[in-house]
């Protein structure tokens, strides 16, 4: 009874590392892709709540990011208007593609994305 409990509990404890891993650009984008070419049914796919989740956790991420800068007194990577940005499904898909193929799989949506939000939303 004992080891179950361990086991429970390590499995508990991992959890939130489970929650933790980021995305790559390349799996993002295949699931987008494939997503496209499912066309209205792609509203019935888990994939599509799964992309939503990401860019929303990497929002989020970016958003404390904007926080700790500001308040450390240094420059943002970005400068949305109002609390949030704007992000438009097929530039953000744009901007994902300028990525080098090679690269894509070593980097993380949230970087991705800052860049994305970054030339969108400069800082002057």
């Amino acid at each position: 009874m004992k080891k179950r409990h361990v086991i429970a509990g390590a499995v508990l404890a991992l959890l939130p590392l489970a929650s933790a891993h980021a995305m790559d650009v390349a799996t993002f984008l295949a699931k987008a892709d494939a997503l496209q070419k499912k066309g209205m049914m792609a509203l019935f796919s888990g994939d599509l709540k799964v992309l939503k989740a990401e860019i929303q956790e990497s929002g989020t991420r970016l958003e404390a990011e904007i926080k700790a800068a500001r308040a450390a007194g240094r420059r943002t990577a970005f400068c949305a208007p109002g609390d949030r940005a704007a992000i438009n499904s097929n530039e953000l898909l744009a901007s994902f593609r300028t990525i080098p193929p090679a690269q894509r799989s070593h980097v993380q949506v949230k970087d991705a994305l800052r860049t994305f939000l970054a030339h969108k939303y400069p800082c002057r």
